[in-house]
């Protein structure tokens, strides 16, 4: 007889979406800079939101996004974001969309400053994911020392919808932090 295996009590149980996100992709460290863009975009996009809300959308922002590219989003007007106001597939919100678009601009800066985004980003966890130990989700911070750092220099650097919290679950997406609870099967301490 096949064993369940237990993850992280944050899923929605049976959800087939959910978990291929939390088994393939979740706190697994990213080192591509569209991939970086995407998650901060999408990360912004659920500012009051539920995650699932926004991955049952992610085919329709990548597709809306240009695959997310940051060249491509950086050139955008207010025709393109007026398209997308009217996207249904979308989360017709107007200051998250076009916070996209300024965060292209910023994010191209920080690429051509240091050399690519993931150079610029992992600096924050000294070059390795922190592992958390966590027993239980209600253990898990909304945000640390490192997410409030990291959030207020992208402020800094133009970025909108970059709050705290906004970031650390950006930083858990990227893989930055590992924060799967030790009961998971993907939790190991030795990443």
């Amino acid at each position: 007889m096949k064993t369940k295996k237990i993850k992280c009590p944050w899923l929605i149980p049976g959800d087939k979406l959910y978990e291929d996100y939390h088994d393939n992709e979740w706190g697994r460290p990213v080192h591509n800079d569209k991939m970086h863009f995407e998650l901060l975009c999408l990360e912004g996009a659920q500012a009051g939101l539920s995650w699932i809300t926004v991955l049952k959308k992610r085919a329709a922002y990548r597709l809306a996004f240009d695959n997310f590219d940051p060249e491509v989003v950086s050139l955008y007007t207010e025709k393109k974001v007026d398209e997308m106001m009217n996207n249904t597939n979308l989360i017709r919100h107007k200051k998250k969309l076009n916070s996209c678009i300024s965060n292209a601009k910023a994010f191209i800066k920080i690429q051509k400053e240091f050399g690519s985004f993931d150079t610029y980003v992992w600096q924050f966890v000294g070059n390795r994911p922190i592992i958390g130990k966590w027993q239980s989700m209600h253990d898990l911070p909304t945000q640390t020392e490192i997410s409030i750092a990291l959030s207020k220099d992208l402020r800094k650097k133009g970025f909108l919808f970059v709050g705290p919290k906004i970031i650390y679950s950006y930083m858990q997406a990227a893989g930055l932090v590992i924060d799967h609870t030790v009961d998971c099967f993907l939790y190991s301490p030795n990443k």
